[in-house]
């Protein structure tokens, strides 16, 4: 997974072309570490570049615009941007973030 500052992950949350996934926790989050290890999983049954990371410690603007809740979370845009991205905050399974993320793809 990429590693994005906010800058980064604003650039990418307004540029149209393709879609993101960024995967949002904190370093000490245990809850964090589970998901960190399922969105691993997945990022092999996923095309390559389109999951990305990022510290909301390091986000105030982005948490603030995007009224980013708790963590661990991912937040998903489709490729033309076409609403308000999504925010998951319920990591099931492998099966639930996969199809959630193809959501975006589609």
């Amino acid at each position: 997974m990429r590693v994005l500052n906010e800058h980064e992950l604003l650039e990418e949350l307004w540029s149209k072309g393709k879609p993101v996934a960024v995967f949002l926790h904190t370093p000490f989050c245990g809850t964090c570490k589970v998901a960190r290890r399922m969105l691993e999983v997945a990022e092999y049954l996923l095309p390559e570049g389109l999951l990305a990371e990022a510290d909301v410690n390091m986000l105030p603007h982005v948490v603030a615009q995007y009224k980013i809740r708790s963590v661990p979370a991912l937040l998903l845009a489709d490729a033309e941007r076409s609403g308000k991205p999504e925010l998951i905050y319920s990591m099931g399974s492998v099966e639930d973030l996969l199809a959630h993320i193809r959501g975006v793809l589609s």
